[in-house]
């Protein structure tokens, strides 16, 4: 018996398919815009931390 055959037995599969899919979405989204929305002194000041003793 093929996996796919266990998950038309589980209810909701679909559900939880899209649920996950519209979480990544989000998720990615909200951080892209984070990024494009940091100023450039910001990011500068965050990449010399390492360095910073």
């Amino acid at each position: 018996m093929k996996f796919i055959n266990y998950l038309e037995k589980v209810s909701g599969v679909e559900i939880m398919g899209l649920v996950s899919l519209l979480i990544f979405v989000v998720f990615f989204s909200v951080m892209l815009t984070m990024v494009f929305r940091t100023k450039k002194k910001e990011l500068q000041e965050i990449s010399r931390i390492p360095l910073d003793n």
